[in-house]
C-alpha cells in the first residue's frame, strides 16, 4: 500500500511538474494566423486588434521629445503607436550600430503597456532616400543612384547589390537586437520595411544599369507566376498581360508594351527583389511579422507622378512572385473612396492593416469599416500627435471597439460581421446575417435625417445582434417572405467590460422609434444589443 502510495504521489508531482513547465512556456513571438474567415495578428497566443496611430516622421528621434507624448497618447485608448526608426541613426558609421534609440522607445512604451510597430526608414521614404546615412550618400559609385531625365537624384537604385546588402545587414542587426531585448516582452508587434517607395520624377530609372536590365528578357520566374495565377491577376495587370500578347518571354517593352506601365512593372520588380531580400535577412534573425506600404496613386495619375513601382494594386502581383518573405501589403489611405481602397487591398489572402488613414471625425467613421467589413487587425491615423484630446471622435470609436475586440476577433474568424460607413451619397447598406437580411440605413426620426453614421453589426446569438455606432437605423427582414415575420422584441443599451455584457438603458418610444427600427443615433458611439421573435 506505502509503494502505491509513493508511486501515485510521484506520478502527481510529475504530472504538476509538467504542467508547471507547460503553463511557464513563452507564448510564440507576434505573427499572423489564418482563423476561418479572417488572417489575424496573434500577440501573447490571442487575436490582437492595433488600434494605434502613427507619429509624425521625426517625433521619435529624440527620447525626450516623446517622454510627455506617451501619457497623451496612452490617454486616447490608442494601443500602439507606430513609428519610425532611421538607418541614419540606427547606423551613423558604417558597420557601427547604435540602438540607444530603439532601447529608450522600448522602456517608454511599456510602462504605459503600448505595443510598437516600427518603420525601417532606410534605402527609401516617400520614394526618396533622405534617411540613409551619410556614409551612403555619398558614395555615389558604390551606391549608386537612380537616373532621371539624364540626371543623378537622390533616390537609391533598387539595381544595387551593394546597397541592398548594407541595408539587409543593418535591418538583419536591428531585427537581432530586437530579438534580444523584446523577444520575450513582444512589446514589437510588427515592422514596416522600407516607406512608400518608387521613382518620384519618372516612370523608372534610367541609368545605364536600369537600361541594360529594361533590355534584358523579363525574368521567367514572372511569367511563370503570372500564367499560375492568371485567373486571380489584379484585372488591370491581366488586362496589360492581354494587350501586348501573354508572352511567356522577351524584354520588358515586349511583354508589357512600350509605354510608361511596363516601365512601372520593371520597377516593382527589382524594389520587389531588393525589399524581399532585405526583409527575408531581417526575419531570419527574429521572425515578426513584416509588411510594405503604399503611396497610393489617383486612378488617373502617371507612374513618376506617384512613386513607380510601389505595391499599387495593379503591381502587387508582381512584388508577390519577387518573393514570399513580405507577409501583407498595405494602404496608407487618406482617399475619400476609402470603401473602394480598402476592397483593392483587402484581396487574395492580403488581409487589410492600415498604417496611415486620416484621424478625427473621418477616422473615427472608417475603423468600423475596416474591422467589421474588411476583416482588418488594425487602423492607423497619421500624425496622431496632433489630435490628443480624450474627448475626440477618434477616442470614442477606439474606446468602444477596445471594449468589443475579443468580440470582433472571434466573429470576423467566423464571418459573423459587417461594418459600414454611411453618408448622403451611400446612404444605406444591406448584408445577409443570422438567416436575416439587416438594412442599415443613416438615422431619422420627426423629419430629422442624418448627415452622416457609421458602424458595425455582429450576429451574436440564434436571434441576438450586438452593435456599435451612432448615426444610422437597422430593419430585419426574413430571407423568405413566406415564413414567419420579424419584429423587435427588446433593444438594450449597455457596456461591455472585461468581455462581460453590462446592460443600461432598456430602449423603446422615441429611442426605438416605437419598436420599428433598431436605432443609433446621432450624438456619441454607443452599444446596443437587440432580440428578435418570429410570428406568423
Amino acid at each position: 500500500m506505502h509503494t502505491r502510495l509513493s508511486a501515485l504521489s510521484i506520478l502527481l508531482l510529475s504530472t504538476c511538474l509538467q504542467t508547471a513547465v507547460l503553463s511557464a512556456q513563452p507564448a510564440a513571438a507576434p505573427h499572423l494566423e489564418k482563423k476561418g474567415a479572417a488572417i489575424q495578428l496573434i500577440v501573447d497566443d490571442k487575436p490582437f486588434l492595433i488600434l494605434g496611430g502613427e507619429l509624425h516622421n521625426s517625433s521619435s528621434s529624440s527620447l525626450e521629445y516623446m517622454k510627455p507624448l506617451w501619457p497623451k497618447l496612452a490617454a486616447m485608448g490608442l494601443n500602439t503607436i507606430i513609428t519610425p526608426l532611421s538607418w541614419e541613426l540606427i547606423e551613423p558609421k558604417e558597420g557601427s550600430y547604435d540602438f540607444t534609440l530603439v532601447d529608450g522607445l522600448l522602456a517608454q512604451a511599456r510602462p504605459l503597456h503600448e505595443r510598437i510597430v516600427f518603420l525601417w526608414l532606410a534605402s527609401w521614404k516617400n520614394g526618396m532616400s533622405s534617411y540613409a546615412p551619410v556614409w551612403v550618400k555619398q558614395d555615389t559609385r558604390r551606391f549608386p543612384r537612380i537616373v532621371e531625365h539624364g540626371t543623378e537624384v537622390e533616390i537609391l537604385s533598387p539595381m544595387s547589390a551593394a546597397t541592398q546588402e548594407a541595408d539587409a545587414r543593418a535591418y538583419a542587426a536591428l531585427m537581432q537586437h530586437l530579438k534580444e531585448v523584446d523577444g520575450q516582452e513582444h512589446t514589437v508587434l510588427m515592422m514596416q520595411v522600407e516607406n512608400e517607395v518608387g521613382v518620384l520624377g519618372d516612370s523608372r530609372d534610367h541609368s545605364a544599369a536600369a537600361n541594360r536590365a529594361f533590355a534584358s528578357p523579363v525574368p521567367p520566374e514572372l511569367t511563370a507566376s503570372l500564367k499560375a495565377h492568371r485567373d486571380t491577376l489584379y484585372p488591370d495587370l491581366r488586362a496589360l498581360w492581354d494587350e501586348n500578347g501573354d508572352k511567356a518571354a522577351g524584354s520588358w517593352a515586349g511583354v508589357f508594351g512600350d509605354t510608361s506601365r511596363a516601365d512601372e512593372v520593371f520597377m516593382a520588380w527589382h524594389y520587389a527583389r531588393f525589399i524581399q531580400a532585405v526583409t527575408a535577412r531581417g526575419k531570419a534573425a527574429y521572425n515578426l511579422p513584416m509588411y510594405v506600404n503604399t503611396w497610393l496613386a489617383g486612378d488617373d495619375s502617371q507612374p513618376g507622378d506617384y512613386p513607380s513601382g510601389c505595391p499599387e494594386p495593379r503591381v502587387v502581383d508582381v512584388w508577390k512572385a519577387a518573393g514570399q518573405a513580405i507577409d501583407f501589403y498595405a494602404p496608407d489611405l487618406y482617399a475619400p473612396n476609402f470603401v473602394e481602397w480598402s476592397r483593392r487591398y483587402h484581396r487574395d489572402g492580403n488581409p487589410l492593416f492600415m498604417p496611415e488613414a486620416r484621424g478625427g471625425a473621418v477616422g473615427a467613421a472608417n475603423v468600423f469599416y475596416a474591422l467589421g467589413e474588411e476583416a482588418g487587425f488594425g487602423f492607423s491615423p497619421f500624425a496622431i500627435e496632433d489630435d490628443t484630446d480624450p474627448k475626440a471622435d477618434l477616442p470614442a470609436s477606439y474606446s468602444v471597439l477596445a471594449s468589443l475586440a475579443p468580440m470582433i476577433a472571434e466573429l470576423q474568424s467566423a464571418g459573423a460581421i459587417h461594418g459600414f460607413v454611411l453618408d448622403k451619397s451611400r446612404p444605406a447598406a444591406e448584408f445577409v446575417m443570422n438567416g436575416y437580411t439587416v438594412h442599415v440605413s443613416l438615422d431619422e426620426i420627426f423629419g430629422e435625417h442624418a448627415d452622416s453614421g457609421y458602424g458595425l453589426i455582429m450576429a451574436t446569438g440564434p436571434n441576438e445582434f450586438t452593435g456599435a455606432g451612432k448615426g444610422f437605423r437597422v430593419t430585419f427582414a426574413p430571407r423568405s417572405p413566406a415564413g414567419p415575420q420579424v419584429g423587435i422584441a427588446a433593444v438594450d443599451e449597455g457596456t461591455f467590460e472585461d468581455g462581460k455584457w453590462v446592460p443600461g438603458r432598456r430602449l423603446n418610444g422615441d429611442e426605438n422609434d416605437q419598436g420599428k427600427n433598431w436605432r443609433f443615433d446621432r450624438p456619441q458611439v454607443k452599444v446596443e444589443k437587440v432580440t428578435l421573435y418570429r410570428f406568423e
